[in-house]
């Protein structure tokens, strides 16, 4: 069985062929932070799960080209803009850089392009142009350009692609200036807003006057301008579907700029929300949570991570901090049987990729594949590592693993890994003041001041490490 998504497009799942003739060049773009404040965990669920379908393309063998935009203007941005009395570059470069070290905690690869709205002015001017020129956008008499939703339907274009609209509700001529508006409102929406006094020094000059774009035209602008008109994958949170995404595709394919007989996107995917201890997430509830609070909590990327892959990116996800500390036992787990193996490997442990023919590798990668072929069906997934840590335990315990069967293990392991990217304990980088106190209670041990040796260890248990005296050595452990 091949790969399959659930396309949003077609409302079911379908094989999935790149738009590349050789079927291995993959265009995907993700919407990025909207970089106003840091992101929150429904937000990361969205892009953990979007750095979950890009390494398992790339471990299908295909060469993936993932843009992910910031939206670094819109009406958030300038509302804060203009209460901190902050310029716009400075404001929005702070969360920018809070949200690619988060990527880098959740252990997410970088998108290969990451264009910023601001810098894409001409080609969102462009865009803006050919709609004009097809009768399909408008100007108004404050001087913003509209997107008609009437005129696009009268020229054979087809607005609800993403779902279903009641056009009895169609408002002819009723326009949103809001870059987001109420789900139930159909209505012709900005895509360039002319200034405003509350703007400030946020705006640029156009053939309509001075202003700044709508937040719907950047993202067509920019996936266009560096994934050419059609390409393969859009990926964000079903929050995104209507209205985002459903004017992304018809400005885009409003303007006429596929090839006959191509879409905008041929793939639609879209991450269920998330809800936190059963509840919708807000502040007021106290059930509102960035990264960095979890972070401060004592979790671990790697923890949060695990987490936000346990439920299948279509379901809706109950995130609770119970499910964090089952996380931590269940990493604790994997982690103790890859332990095992490397001590049965030895120390000259390769992480080479080579044939073997030993059982563990020949069942876990294959059995692993067949589940994420099935539109990523990650509890399937994991249930397949399960049942490997259950088997290799039971191997360890008899002694049944060979040095050689013990390195194809962990290759096994590794290959399963680089998709879902939890890593390791042996991976996890340890802290230099961690190291010191580790060295200082060893010296303590050899110079048999035992007093002091327990003292170190009760301070490395307070900061979170435990030290085990194994025949071969100190290990240092990650509570």
């Amino acid at each position: 069985m091949g790969l399959k998504f659930f396309n949003t497009l077609s409302r079911s799942v379908q094989d999935f062929a790149p738009l590349d003739p050789a079927g291995k060049k993959v265009g995907m773009y993700c919407c990025g932070p909207t970089v106003y404040d840091f992101a929150h965990i429904g937000n990361w669920r969205t892009f953990v799960f979007s750095d979950l379908v890009r390494r398992y393309l790339e471990f299908k063998g295909h060469d993936v080209r993932h843009v992910m935009n910031i939206t670094d203007v819109e009406d958030k941005i300038i509302k804060r803009v203009r209460e901190t009395k902050t310029p716009l570059r400075e404001f929005t470069g702070k969360y920018e850089a809070a949200f690619l070290d988060d990527l880098k905690a959740l252990n997410c690869r970088l998108p290969h392009v990451r264009p910023r709205a601001t810098e894409h002015i001409p080609e969102i001017i462009s865009l803006i142009e050919k709609l004009i020129a097809r009768a399909i956008a408008y100007q108004a008499a404050d001087g913003s350009v509209y997107f008609s939703i009437e005129k696009y339907r009268g020229c054979g274009g087809t607005y609800g692609q993403l779902l279903k609209l009641n056009f009895d509700e169609l408002r002819v001529g009723e326009r949103v200036a809001a870059d987001e508006y109420d789900k139930e409102s159909v209505a012709d929406f900005a895509l360039w807003k002319a200034r405003v006094p509350e703007d400030g020094d946020v705006f640029w000059p156009s053939p309509w006057g001075e202003g700044r774009p709508g937040w719907h035209i950047e993202c067509s602008a920019m996936s266009m301008k560096v994934l050419g008109p059609s390409f393969d994958l859009h990926i964000g949170g079903e929050d995104l579907k209507f209205p985002h995404h459903e004017d992304e595709i018809a400005q885009s394919e409003g303007a006429g700029v596929q090839a006959n007989g191509q879409r905008f996107v041929k793939y639609w995917l879209h991450g269920a929300f998330l809800l936190v201890e059963g509840r919708k997430m807000s502040k007021s509830l106290g059930n509102f949570f960035t990264l960095r609070d979890l972070l401060a909590k004592g979790f671990t990327g790697r923890e949060i991570r695990y987490s936000l892959l346990t439920a299948h990116y279509r379901e809706t996800f109950n995130f609770t901090v119970e499910g964090l500390q089952a996380a931590r036992t269940t990493l604790a787990r994997i982690d103790e049987c890859l332990g095992k193996l490397r001590e049965t490997a030895g120390a000259e442990v390769k992480f080479v990729r080579r044939e073997v023919s030993d059982e563990e590798e020949s069942r876990l990668v294959p059995d692993f594949t067949s589940k994420l072929d099935d539109d990523l069906n990650i509890s399937g997934a994991w249930g397949s590592v399960f049942d490997w840590v259950r088997g290799t335990n039971r191997r360890l315990a008899e002694n049944a693993f060979t040095p050689e069967g013990a390195e194809a293990a962990i290759q096994a392991w590794t290959t399963v890994d680089n998709v879902f990217g939890v890593g390791s304990q042996s991976q996890i980088e340890i802290p230099a003041d961690i190291v010191a106190l580790a060295e200082a209670r060893a010296l303590a041990r050899k110079q048999k001041d035992f007093g002091k040796a327990d003292a170190f260890r009760a301070e490395l248990l307070a900061k979170g490490w435990i030290i085990d005296d194994s025949p071969k050595g100190l290990k240092l452990k990650k509570l």
